[in-house]
């Protein structure tokens, strides 16, 4: 045996690395075991298998959740068969092998942590994000899903996996069970995972926010959004020892017009708070009566909003994602105002109602 004679495939053992025992066909090459020779392992009876093309397993037995995972990585990012230049691979303590792909769907929300998304070893396919040029085919559990524009990943257990509200849109647009999607759609807000705003974007540039199983869902995914920033709003006055508001009012003049509700009011300083959980803007694939109904909400809110600073109240506006990431600053804000309110012009008298 020379110095450029390729090792034996046996010197390859199993361990307890996973990314030991699922290999491309690049690695073993590399690793000095030829194609021949990782066909011939694969044979029936023999000590590896290949469960997709150009990916290879050194064992024979069931293949494990992060072998699934690894596997379909390492089949999505082989480099192309042409000529062209593959796309640098990403940085960050992932293997260099997977390129561009990414786990997404049910796959990564399991990554993610979700206790409504099933295992790895028990779904019937990975999805795996990858560029809309790729032109590898889905082979078998390695379901490809293609996009123009990669989100960036994050790295969970050495796996390159998709932020959880592209992943909750690529599952959302293979499950037709409504109530698996109400469970998913849910737990990712009510777990701290994404705002709703972030996920209905998702949702609606994935085109699927019209499908009926996905409108429902969404209804309970916004009242959950506003039952966690309400939540959150207590625990802001309360922690930061703002002065404590009426909660949940009605506004109105006096024998006159209703000027609408408000989440908080501070009636000595004419200081009212607002939670922007309103729906958000869809985009230009909504159809018309959808986007009539969005335009009617957003002038009747500024028109309310105007109204009441007209007659000397302070409207205070807070997004739930600036209270759940930087609470203190919105407490800093609350106060200004509230402290502001000794140098202005006293307000109208206003009629408060529980709303």
């Amino acid at each position: 045996m020379t110095q450029n004679t390729p090792l034996p495939p046996c010197h390859l053992r199993i361990t307890t690395d996973v990314r030991q025992r699922v290999l491309s066909a690049a690695q073993l090459k590399a690793r000095g075991v030829s194609a021949a020779q990782a066909a011939g392992q694969c044979r029936t009876g023999g000590p590896w298998q290949q469960p997709l093309p150009g990916v290879y397993v050194l064992h024979p037995g069931p293949l494990s959740g992060r072998e699934r995972l690894r596997s379909a990585l390492l089949h999505a990012g082989r480099p192309p068969v042409s000529g062209r230049r593959a796309a640098p691979a990403r940085t960050g303590g992932t293997d260099p092998a997977y390129g561009e792909a990414m786990v997404t769907g049910l796959a990564a929300l399991s990554l993610h942590g979700f206790a409504a998304a099933p295992p790895a070893v028990s779904l019937d396919r990975i999805d795996v994000l990858v560029p809309r040029a790729r032109r590898l085919r889905s082979v078998r559990y390695a379901h490809l899903v293609r996009t123009p524009e990669l989100p960036e990943p994050e790295v969970l257990d050495g796996l390159p996996v998709a932020p959880v509200a592209r992943a909750l849109a690529d599952a959302v647009a293979g499950i037709g069970d409504a109530f698996a999607v109400r469970r998913l759609l849910t737990e990712a807000v009510r777990d701290g995972h994404c705002e709703p705003a972030v996920v209905v974007g998702e949702l609606n540039r994935a085109k699927v926010l019209g499908r009926p199983q996905v409108v429902d869902a969404v209804d309970s995914l916004l009242a959950e959004g506003r039952a966690l920033a309400e939540d959150r709003l207590y625990g802001l006055v309360r922690g930061y020892e703002l002065p404590e508001p009426l909660w949940n009012v009605d506004l109105r003049l006096p024998g006159g017009p209703h000027l609408g509700g408000v989440d908080a009011y501070w009636p000595e300083e004419a200081v009212a708070l607002e939670l922007d959980t309103r729906a958000p803007r869809y985009g230009r694939l909504d159809d018309d009566r959808r986007q009539e109904e969005h335009e009617a909400e957003w002038s009747a809110y500024a028109a309310r909003r105007e109204h009441l600073e007209r007659l000397g109240v302070t409207v205070v506006h807070l997004s739930p994602r600036k209270l759940r990431e930087a609470p203190e600053q919105q407490a800093v804000v609350v106060r200004t105002a509230l402290m502001a309110a000794a140098a202005r012009e006293p307000a109208a008298y206003l009629v408060i109602l529980p709303r």
